[in-house]
C-alpha cells in the first residue's frame, strides 16, 4: 500500500515555529517516525511552501497512491485551487492539522480544503498523521 504525506507552507519550520502550538519535533522527525511505525507501507512525503507545487504533487501522488494525508497549512483556509486538486484525484484524502484549528483565531476555524476530504483531524499533534494512516489502511 502506498500513502502520500503532503505538507504545506511553513511546516518545514516545525520545531522552530511556535513550539508552544506545534511542538518541538521537526518535519523530518515526523516522517521518519511514520516510516518506522508503518514499515509495511510505502510512504511518500512531500512538502512545499508554494501552492502550485502542492497542486502538482496532489495530482501526481493522488493518482499513484492508495491514500493521501495532507496538512495544507494556511492554504486550508484560502485555497479553492487545492480543494479542486483534492477533488480531482482517485485516492481518498484525509486532512490533518497539528493544532486544534477550532480553538484558534476565527480565520483558522474554517477549512476550504477539508470539504473535499473524507475526514479532517485537528488538534492531535503529530498523532493525527498516524490516526489518518490507520484509517486509510
Amino acid at each position: 500500500m502506498k500513502i502520500a504525506v503532503i505538507n504545506g507552507p511553513n511546516l518545514n519550520m516545525l520545531g522552530i515555529r511556535e513550539p508552544g502550538v506545534y511542538g518541538y519535533e521537526n518535519l523530518t522527525s515526523l516522517i521518519n517516525s511514520l516510516k518506522k511505525q508503518y514499515p509495511q507501507l510505502e510512504i511518500y512525503d512531500y512538502q512545499s511552501n508554494n501552492e502550485g507545487e502542492l497542486i502538482t504533487a496532489i495530482q501526481k501522488l493522488g493518482m499513484d497512491c492508495d491514500g493521501v494525508v495532507i496538512n495544507p497549512g494556511g492554504y486550508s483556509h484560502t485555497s479553492v485551487a487545492i480543494r479542486d486538486a483534492i477533488s480531482s484525484i482517485k485516492a481518498p484524502v484525509i486532512e490533518v492539522h497539528i493544532s486544534n484549528i477550532h480553538s484558534r483565531e476565527e480565520f483558522r476555524q474554517n477549512t476550504i480544503t477539508g470539504g473535499a476530504c473524507i475526514a479532517v483531524i485537528s488538534g492531535l499533534g503529530f498523532k493525527g498523521y498516524s490516526v489518518a494512516i490507520e484509517y486509510l489502511i
